[in-house]
């Protein structure tokens, strides 16, 4: 009887790749993940391929660009046909269980307008089985657990208000309302720790998403003041916001549409000082640790329970996170640490790889071709992304990617956003791709705007180069090459079938795979 095959693919919510491994990772505690690296591959250029949430996810699990599924806001559907992790994994035989949420906006022609479902952006992903609904702007479960456990509050927002001690105002980092143990993600984690124990005779696919270190920046004790604001460096940026904008028109509304007050609940009037800024960083670092310190509980679940060394086990995140970089937050722009995200994957069997490195560019829509190919089932054609099986058995195929893409749309169809209103742009134009080399980043707008270069072997996201003489040449080969991405990487669904007199016959687009170096 062969052995059992199971995904356990773990999704953190706006977590940014240096607080595992980079220039904030010495400054957070994270020793569940690190000893999940030091037994699996990491992957060290790792990038969405577009945000925020719901974009992300849409890529994340239908293996597709953003061009090509078109889901590019919160709020907008995703096309109900598109093949994702969850209805492929069904072909395969498993039963793709969803501990958390997908953040999709249901496709409303195949539904009735009276249908929840057209009503929120949170709905799960067609195929996924919601085990544990743990929707960011829902969670009516873990609402229902606090109240259960005699907590006493008048409407969801208030969940994410930090509470002081009886006699003062509020700070930012006083603790949430609720214990540690009853937190968002102590609840979920605890939901899928006793559910899973079931299934552990037979293969299956579990798919758990931590909505943390995602603000409101609130955490319980300890870890709303687990570090000394004073202790960590400054973000990365320049003197002033009117610096940043000087290097393009973009970043204007780019640092007034988010600001630190938006990270938190209750301070509507929160200055922008450092000392602001460091608590709220502060604050999201102890969120990250209070998710690792679960991921630990689950990782030690697989253990315990014999099915460590029978399951594929990833953890990513969905998009990156500002936190004050260059005057921004959040994720609405065009910087790595919007980006840039963590992938760590052990591989049963692939113990001779443990805690190695792969430094070679892979992208979110690879993630979802990756669990395919691991358990024999075939990558559709509509996938852009391709499986990460041979850069883990530290193979490179002989025409993998030398740069990674992504996208971001910055409209409003109801309403005009700060870019369109600042810019001049409308829903047809405002949009943007990147495309990043190891040394070179360009930024090319849909609109009539000048692009971005960043050069990092000389000022790097510090200095738009775009302009200047000598890198002209640079700037127009980029060009082309992103061109070029993109006209490869148009909708494939159906192009690579021909229909025949004996029956349509269809073409695997991804057979390079098999080619190494």
């Amino acid at each position: 009887m062969s052995r059992p095959k199971n995904v356990l693919f773990i999704v953190i919510d706006q977590l940014r790749a240096d607080c595992i491994f980079g220039a904030l990772a010495d400054h957070v505690q994270t020793p569940n993940l690190t000893a999940l690296m030091a037994d699996a591959v990491t992957f060290k250029r790792h990038f969405s391929v577009v945000n925020p949430c719901g974009p992300s996810r849409a890529s994340l699990l239908t293996g597709q660009y953003a061009m090509n599924h078109r889901s590019v806001r919160n709020g907008t559907p995703l096309r109900h046909d598109i093949p994702n992790v969850a209805t492929e994994m069904r072909k395969a035989g498993y039963l793709p269980m969803l501990f958390g949420y997908t953040d999709t906006a249901q496709d409303p022609r195949i539904l009735h307008e009276n249908d929840p479902a057209l009503r929120s952006y949170e709905y799960p992903m067609n195929g996924f089985h919601e085990t544990v609904e743990m929707r960011f702007e829902m969670s009516f479960p873990w609402r229902s657990h606090l109240i259960n456990q005699g907590y006493d509050f008048d409407t969801y927002a208030d969940v994410y208000k930090p509470v002081a001690p009886e006699g003062r105002s509020p700070h930012i980092n006083d603790p949430a309302f609720y214990r540690a143990e009853d937190s968002d993600t102590a609840f979920l984690t605890d939901r899928f720790l006793e559910v899973m124990p079931a299934y552990g005779d037979a293969s299956w696919f579990a798919h758990l998403t931590y909505i943390r270190p995602h603000p409101p920046l609130v955490a319980p004790a300890p870890y709303n003041d687990m570090y000394d604001p004073a202790s960590l460096p400054l973000p990365r940026r320049l003197a002033t916001p009117e610096d940043e904008v000087a290097n393009h028109p973009f970043f204007a509304p780019t640092i007034a549409a988010k600001t630190p007050a938006g990270n938190v609940v209750g301070f509507p009037d929160l200055a922008p000082s450092d000392e602001t800024i460091q608590t709220l960083r502060a604050i999201y670092m102890g969120l990250i640790t209070e998710v690792d310190l679960h991921i630990g509980r689950v990782v030690q679940f697989l253990k315990d329970s014999g099915q460590h060394d029978d399951t594929l086990l990833i953890v990513t995140a969905d998009h990156g996170e500002m936190l004050g970089d260059h005057h921004c937050w959040s994720k609405f722009t065009v910087h790595d640490a919007a980006f840039h995200t963590p992938l760590i994957i052990r591989q049963p069997g692939n113990a001779v790889r443990a805690g190695t490195e792969v430094t070679q560019p892979v992208e979110t829509i690879d993630i979802t071709p990756t669990i395919l190919d691991w358990v024999g089932q075939e990558v559709p054609n509509s996938m852009d992304g391709r499986s990460l099986l041979p850069l883990l058995a530290g193979k490179t195929p002989e025409d993998w990617r030398d740069a990674s893409f992504s996208e971001l749309e910055f409209s409003e169809p109801l309403a005009p956003t700060l870019w369109e209103q600042s810019l001049g742009t409308s829903p047809a134009d405002s949009s943007l791709c990147i495309l990043r080399e190891e040394r070179f980043t360009l930024v090319e707008f849909a609109a009539d705007l000048r692009p971005i270069l960043y050069d990092h072997a000389a000022e790097g996201e510090a200095q738009n180069v775009a302009q200047e003489p000598e890198y002209q040449a640079e700037l127009a080969r980029l060009g082309r090459k992103m061109l070029r991405h993109r006209m490869k990487n148009a909708d494939q669904t159906l192009s690579l079938i021909s229909i025949t007199p004996d029956g349509p016959e269809n073409v695997q687009r991804h057979k390079s795979n098999l080619r190494e170096k």
